[in-house]
């Protein structure tokens, strides 16, 4: 099975986690559109720090 590669524009990095399109294009810039992308590690590490306050908002939310 080919490695997916990291879908950030100027991004060649082997894909570690796999995110949803709507709340990413708020941090990234993407080679095309999808439902889906594909980060590799620092930027799913850089996604994870500035959505922080979102996706808490959203869990919040949640449990009501």
């Amino acid at each position: 099975m080919p490695t997916k590669i990291c879908d950030v524009v100027d991004c060649s990095n082997e894909s570690f986690q796999t995110v949803p399109m709507d709340k990413a294009s708020k941090v990234f810039s993407f080679k095309s559109e999808k439902t889906k992308v594909h980060l590799c590690r620092e930027h799913y590490k850089e996604y994870k720090k500035k959505t922080k306050k979102e996706r808490d908002i959203d869990r919040l939310d949640w449990i009501r």
